[in-house]
């Protein structure tokens, strides 16, 4: 076995597909991608995700408690990364890269119409957002874009390189504890 840095232990236990995640302040949209996002528990639907000061959507997460994630396949890879690459305090990244919007239901900022799901959601716990830029957030609606073609996602290794998720594995018949689960 090789070591490696524990500064990279991100690597190996990678949180998820790299989202993108709309915010709005005083009715002006934004997007960021974010690759450090965790589910917490099932029902109600939590989800920790880590936006810092240094993004532009931070003070806008702050102040309405509001944001919609959402799933890219990977046919917007190019976009995804080129999004986290500016800032919205000098870019609207919307017009930049043809992102289409569409109004949520219950939150003000817009879902993604290009993307494979969006999950509009309030936040619902900020005590580790000042030490670990933490949030937690509940999960209010999800949408999924069933006339998308191209459903892959993406995997974030953090150094500009990604694993793709495209095939299935179904052990539905082994998982007999967690049957009750929806």
């Amino acid at each position: 076995m090789k070591e490696m840095s524990v500064s990279q232990t991100y690597r190996v236990l990678e949180p998820g597909p790299i989202v993108m995640v709309t915010t709005s302040d005083r009715g002006k949209p934004d997007v960021m991608t974010m690759g450090f996002h965790m589910m917490i528990q099932h029902a109600p639907p939590l989800i920790g995700c880590v936006i810092g000061p240094w993004n532009y959507s931070y003070q806008a997460l702050r102040i309405t408690g509001e944001c919609v994630i959402a799933v890219p396949g990977l046919d917007l890879a190019e976009t995804v990364v080129d999004v986290g690459n500016c800032s919205g305090d000098r870019v609207d990244k919307f017009q930049r890269y043809g992102l289409r919007k569409r109004p949520a239901k219950d939150v003000s900022p817009p879902l993604l119409h290009d993307c494979l799901a969006n999950i509009e959601c309030r936040v619902v716990d900020t005590r580790l957002s000042d030490s670990y830029n933490l949030f937690i957030l509940e999960a209010m609606r999800i949408w999924i874009n069933e006339s998308r073609k191209e459903r892959r996602m993406m995997h974030h290794r953090g150094d500009g390189t990604f694993i793709v998720g495209g095939g299935k594995l179904d052990l539905k018949d082994r998982m007999v504890k967690w049957r009750h689960l929806p």
